[in-house]
């Protein structure tokens, strides 16, 4: 029967692991900030490493990922133009995961220098610089700079999901991330504005079974009062674990959902109008409209997976710790269907 349960908060740092390599008890729960060492090891070929970065604005859609998982590196990067449809997306395939260091810390620089898509992720003072350079991005080069801002005391949604004691996730979403940058792709030139842009980073650090399912949401916005709202809600994944990825930002100001979120949708329609919302309370109630299907599959030996990414609008009501109501309307985010085997 659906409930509100208690995620314990974690206000100190923690390892992630013991000293053998399975979950440590204490690193399991929720912070604002991340306070976890994931000091993977061991239970070789079932680590799972990355950091995923979506960047949305009024116009475009674009992302780049670091991915190590374990026996293979894939790293990935897709754009998006809204208005004429026009995407593409490019993965490499990694054996053995060479050059791809990714570090246990949430905030740590990472630099892959492979040939096809020179790919970086390095702190700076104020925030996170991404680059990308493709010499082949569908035919045409592509050149991307980003400036991710942090600004000052932002909260950002910290959790350990912990299936067992040898398989468990730390998963790091921050939203709402105010950004600016260029982006050449040929001769197109494309500028993303500081006032209208938003990057939101989900990285992952854990020991995963095989095979595994997940939903995941998240957009960000900014309110015509000026406040920035964002969510993250997820599904699947974490079920059965007393612990969940749902949480809103407000402002910079995190709200925890205690509660499960369920994802009604069209498995065979994924275009078809999504609603997301809480099971228990009427804290998250949310209309995902999707404009554009995003279809990625890989079948690569062991690494076999399937992702329906849907690209949209969404609308409805939130309902975070402090304030009242907020209503969304045509927030640009997506929502997604994922099955792994991994």
């Amino acid at each position: 029967m659906p409930s509100v349960y208690h995620e314990p908060e974690l206000t100190q740092p923690v390892q992630l692991c013991d000293s053998r390599g399975n979950l440590n008890p204490d690193a399991i729960g929720w912070s604002r900030h991340p306070l976890h060492d994931c000091n993977l090891r061991g239970h070789w070929l079932r680590k799972k490493r990355w950091n995923y970065w979506a960047i949305t604005s009024p116009t475009h859609f674009f992302s780049v990922t670091l991915s190590n998982i374990d026996y293979m590196g894939l790293p990935f990067v897709y754009l998006l133009d809204y208005e004429t449809k026009t995407f593409f997306e490019k993965t490499l395939l990694v054996p053995f995961s060479a050059g791809l260091y990714l570090p246990p810390e949430a905030d740590g620089d990472i630099v892959f220098k492979g040939k096809a898509m020179p790919i970086s992720m390095v702190k700076t003072e104020g925030g996170t610089r991404l680059s990308v350079e493709c010499p082949d991005f569908g035919g045409k080069p592509l050149y991307a700079d980003f400036f991710v801002h942090r600004p000052a005391g932002h909260e950002t949604l910290n959790v350990v999901i912990p299936w067992s004691e040898k398989r468990f996730q730390f998963t790091s979403k921050q939203n709402t991330l105010p950004t600016e940058g260029t982006l050449r792709w040929g001769d197109d030139l494309v500028q993303f504005d500081l006032a209208n842009t938003f990057a939101c980073l989900d990285l992952g650090r854990g020991i995963w079974p095989y095979q595994s399912f997940w939903n995941w949401s998240s957009f960000s916005t900014r309110l015509p009062d000026g406040r920035t709202v964002g969510s993250n809600l997820g599904a699947g994944w974490t079920d059965g674990t007393g612990m969940n990825e749902n949480g809103l930002c407000v402002d910079g100001r995190l709200t925890k959902i205690s509660e499960d979120v369920k994802f009604d949708y069209d498995r065979e329609n994924f275009l078809a109008p999504w609603h997301l919302h809480t099971t228990v309370t009427d804290r998250v109630d949310l209309v995902f409209t999707p404009f554009y299907e995003r279809h990625a599959k890989t079948d690569a030996l062991l690494v076999r997976s399937e992702v329906h990414q849907m690209i949209g609008h969404f609308k409805g009501t939130l309902k975070p710790d402090e304030g009242g109501p907020i209503y969304i309307e045509d927030a640009v985010g997506w929502a997604e269907d994922h099955h792994a085997r991994w």
